[in-house]
């Protein structure tokens, strides 16, 4: 068996560093005899997969994540980063697994009994055994709330909890996340990736599977729904929000609609999402937006991405919204330190999961408490924010903070003592993790989920995820510079079965599914971007070289050039200026490369910005190829540019085939080839207005030919050479050459044929009728009389029917709702 770096020998005693020791007590104990073996099967496991090289295996991991778009965003950053994914699990044996699960079901409904309370009866203030000023000092208790009573009657839906482990073993809650509890999607990615890698060795280790709890999930939502079949979906901040990708993921998971707040709206206290077949209804909705914003009519008024009204669809009990608004409350830290005592309150037990020890600085014994002990403690605002002394808001230890900073610490705390924690310092134990080919220990901090079933029982996800950072104390929290993620897998005594998310029995059905205004919206110029990017390298490549035909002579050949040229202007890529034939070179970089915003790179950047918005949507393919950066363009010469925009435009042709073999034949692609179909038409416009004009010359048709790909067709059909009129018939008028005019509007004609329409009397819509307008137009023209005006009247039709597409069938800004055969389902 091969030898694994950093493991000096298979003893006990350097694993036993990775293992919880047991404790006396009802604590929660780890089994170090098993847990040894399970570690030694999964080094041994993964050394047979890399002959024992576990960069191999690290490699093989990250190769994963690009390939399933595991990535997220730090604050303030405009680009992606790459989930940092560690090759190496954390192990729990499932006993202790269940321990955890216990206490955290415990803990959930005890968070949710303190909830009821405070927008209820807040029985608590008045007997004073929770402070008001907790409520009253925490930025996520809204007034608004109290007195509502949330449809299905439950405030929390899921939760999630950090966690960390003593060096003797002892696992302690650092933190409670209920507002908008991130991570979930990050843990099913996260086994995704690993298991891919692992192969069978999963498997053979008896590793829980996390499916049924995301089943358990969908399942709790829709029974608290009125509706048997109900529509749920995922509310997300847009694309830039943090944790993106993982809201795009989860959706696709759990068969969500992922929308924004410019996709929704309220109509008589219910809502809607705005489709392609008008307006439908939702029955609930998973927020991942601070509550501040959800509803700018019941909470901040400033609010661009909420939903109006949505909290009137809430209180009239038609939309169940989770986790209803002001469950932030209970993340407060300064909560954590009466919980002990509101735990026998009530439920009549202890906590089955201690917090941290903390003392809020707003009680006077307290406050001396953490005065006195200052040094030996963590200061940590109270309700979240940034008090003074702490001005970016994270803990700090009091002991290491001197001069000045201190001063100034100890002058807010005493201004305003409320505002303050301080909290035990506790030393996280570590998991394995590699760095430089090497095994060594890192610091962790665990986070386990926990969500309502069908029955409104709790169930916590067998896993979660871990995060390994570098402080050995509770600073180590977020995903950022050297933190990396890791699987965490629950060990079974007996082999698993093999379970997906889907149920055994399910209807069988064929509806696609609803598609939102802003998903076809972006469909449609995802489309037609990529096919201006690719028509821009194919003028590139002539200039090039292509297979121009220099029969004309010189002076021909130039004016085919500067028609070239003018194109690539008058589309933006390149700016104007320059002529002859001594600057193409520079011509075509700037075409790739250049600041234009119709440039290759340009253009690329954009259809990476449309195909963000759209992450439901795509395959990882589709995205791979997307996100793929542009490369250098440098000081290359005429030949090295050629040869960098023909792989360009194979990127290009690889998208359009992936979405005309890949893509299922419903609404979304009919929208995504209408846009392919339209710049494409557009196009050829151009090309015909510039290339097939009276005065043509043999390199204008020719030119023309390759441009629009019928080079061969043209070949094989006139045995004499280039002609006017065949090649005006050939590229605008036949209907049966793929890049000709006459078979995109063709195209388009059947794509909006196929779309639903709001009328209900049987009568086309506008946008039908322009096509059918159109396509006769075009059925009738004679290749003879096809000069520039002519197609210029075809081409500013087709410009119109854009219009009319958008109009119809996209979110017009602040358009109000469409009134005339909306579709209430």
């Amino acid at each position: 068996m091969a030898q694994l770096p950093g493991l000096p020998t298979w003893g006990e005693g350097w694993m036993a560093s990775y293992l919880p020791r047991a404790t006396g007590g009802d604590v929660l104990r780890g089994d170090a005899g098993r847990g040894a073996r399970w570690w030694h099967r999964l080094l041994e496991g993964m050394a047979q997969l890399a002959d024992g090289n576990l960069n191999q295996v690290q490699d093989r991991v990250a190769r994963q994540v690009a390939e399933i778009g595991m990535a997220f965003r730090l604050p303030g950053e405009a680009h992606e980063r790459p989930w940092p994914l560690s090759a190496m699990p954390l192990l729990m044996g499932e006993d202790e697994w269940r321990g955890l699960a216990r206490g955290i079901a415990q803990r959930a409904e005890l968070l949710e009994a303190i909830l009821d309370d405070m927008f209820g009866a807040q029985a608590l203030f008045r007997d004073e055994a929770l402070p008001a000023l907790l409520a009253a000092g925490s930025p996520h208790f809204w007034r608004t709330m109290i007195g509502v009573d949330p449809p299905g009657g439950r405030r929390l839906h899921t939760l999630a909890v950090d966690l960390g482990r003593g060096p003797d073993g002892e696992w302690r809650v650092l933190a409670d996340y209920a507002r908008v509890p991130a991570g979930a999607g990050y843990a099913l990615e996260n086994r995704m990736a690993a298991s891919r890698v692992m192969g069978t060795l999963y498997t053979r280790l008896n590793i829980v599977r996390l499916a049924p709890f995301f089943s358990d999930f969908r399942e709790g939502l829709a029974a608290a729904c009125r509706r048997a079949d109900p529509r749920i979906g995922l509310l997300t901040p847009g694309r830039f929000t943090q944790s993106y990708p993982e809201q795009a993921h989860l959706a696709r998971y759990l068969g969500f609609l992922l929308v924004e707040g410019e996709d929704l709206a309220v109509r008589e206290n219910q809502l809607y999402v705005r489709t392609i077949e008008g307006l439908k209804r939702i029955d609930a909705l998973w927020r991942r937006m601070d509550t501040r914003f959800i509803d700018p009519l019941a909470f901040d008024a400033q609010s661009a991405i909420g939903v109006p009204g949505l909290m009137d669809a809430m209180t009239a009990g038609n939309t169940v919204v989770l986790n209803a608004p002001g469950a932030g409350v209970i993340e407060s830290p300064a909560l954590s330190a009466f919980l002990p005592a509101l735990a026998r309150r009530l439920t009549g037990e202890p906590l089955r999961l201690p917090n941290i020890a903390t003392w809020w600085c707003g009680q006077d014994r307290e406050r001396a408490y953490v005065l006195a002990h200052f040094d030996d403690l963590l200061i940590a605002p109270a309700f979240g924010g940034a008090p003074q002394g702490l001005p970016d808001g994270r803990p700090v230890i009091g002991g290491e903070l001197g001069g000045a900073a201190r001063a100034v610490l100890m002058e807010g705390i005493a201004r305003r003592p409320q505002d303050y924690v301080g909290q035990e310092l506790v030393h996280l134990s570590t998991m394995p993790a590699l760095a430089d080919a090497m095994l060594v220990p890192r610091p962790f901090i665990l986070r386990l989920f926990a969500a309502r079933d069908g029955h409104g029982e709790w169930t916590v996800m067998p896993g979660g995820f871990a995060r390994l950072g570098q402080e050995h104390d509770i600073r180590a929290a977020g995903i950022g510079e050297g933190t990396l993620s890791a699987d965490v897998c629950v060990v079974a005594d007996r082999p698993v079965d093999a379970v997906t998310l889907m149920p055994q029995k399910v209807a069988i059905r064929r509806n696609p599914g609803t598609l939102p205004s802003r998903a076809a919206d972006n469909l449609f110029w995802l489309g037609r971007y990529l096919e201006r990017g690719e028509a821009t390298l194919r003028l590139v490549r002539a200039m090039l070289g292509g297979s121009i035909d220099v029969d004309g002579g010189a002076a021909l050949l130039q004016g085919t050039m500067d028609r070239l040229r003018g194109l690539l202007v008058a589309s933006g890529a390149v700016s104007a200026g320059g002529d002859g034939a001594a600057d193409v070179r520079a011509l075509a970089l700037e075409a790739l490369d250049g600041g234009g915003l119709a440039s290759v790179r340009a253009l690329l950047a954009t259809v990476r910005s449309i195909g963000e918005g759209t992450r439901d949507r795509l395959s990882a393919d589709v995205w791979r190829l997307i996100d793929t950066p542009v490369p250098a363009g440098g000081d290359a010469g005429a030949a090295d540019i050629l040869i960098r925009a023909t792989a360009l435009q194979e990127r290009f042709s690889a998208l359009a085939g992936l979405a005309a073999e890949n893509m299922g034949r419903t609404a979304a692609w009919r929208f995504h080839d209408v846009g392919r179909r339209i710049e494409r038409g557009l196009a050829v416009c151009r090309l015909l207005r510039t290339f097939a004009s009276d005065e043509a010359s043999s390199d204008d048709l020719t030119t023309l030919l390759d441009l629009t790909d019928s080079q061969i067709s043209y070949r094989a059909r006139y045995m004499t050479g280039m002609s006017l009129a065949p090649v005006r018939d050939l590229v605008a008028l036949d209907p049966f050459n793929p890049r000709s005019l006459a078979f995109q509007v063709e195209v388009i004609g059947e794509h909006l044929k196929a779309l639903p329409a709001l009328r209900d009397d049987g009568m086309a819509e506008e946008q039908q009728l322009l096509a059918i307008e159109l396509g006769g137009l075009v059925a009738l023209a004679k290749a003879e009389a096809l000069g520039p005006n002519a197609v210029m009247a075809l081409e500013n039709r087709l410009l119109t029917l854009s219009d009319a597409i958008g109009r119809r069938y996209f979110l017009q800004g602040s358009e109000t709702l469409r009134a005339s055969g909306m579709i209430l389902a």
